[in-house]
């Protein structure tokens, strides 16, 4: 497919903070599979270094929400969920932090600023 091709299906730029959140958000959502019915999802890079990732769903009745705020500092990657204690990553769960992340940023490159 021809770069202005690409282009044409686009949606129009993004203007604001909050629409280039929103269209990143849009895309970093669909790295972890398919939303099961009745879920939201996001997941997007905040600021640098600190990533976001909100899921709300109805289970019975009850709604939840997990929002997790990641942070990349000298010393490691930390999270936050629902604003307990910061927690540093290790093994398994600091590689899938890792690759998510660089999915992440290779699609928002590839489908929304076309580089």
């Amino acid at each position: 497919m021809s770069f202005f091709r690409r282009l044409e299906k686009k949606k129009p730029a993004p203007r604001t903070i909050e629409d280039i959140i929103n269209a990143e958000s849009e895309l970093g959502r669909t790295i972890f599979g398919p939303i099961p019915a009745g879920h939201q999802r996001e997941f997007f890079e905040h600021r640098k270094n600190l990533w976001i990732w909100h899921e709300s769903w109805t289970e019975l009745g009850v709604e939840h929400q997990l929002t997790i705020r990641y942070e990349v500092r000298p010393n490691g990657v930390y999270k936050m969920a629902n604003n307990a204690p910061y927690v540093k990553l290790e093994g398994a769960e600091l590689n899938n932090f890792r690759i998510a992340t660089k999915k992440y940023l290779e699609l928002i490159k590839s489908q929304l600023y076309l580089i």
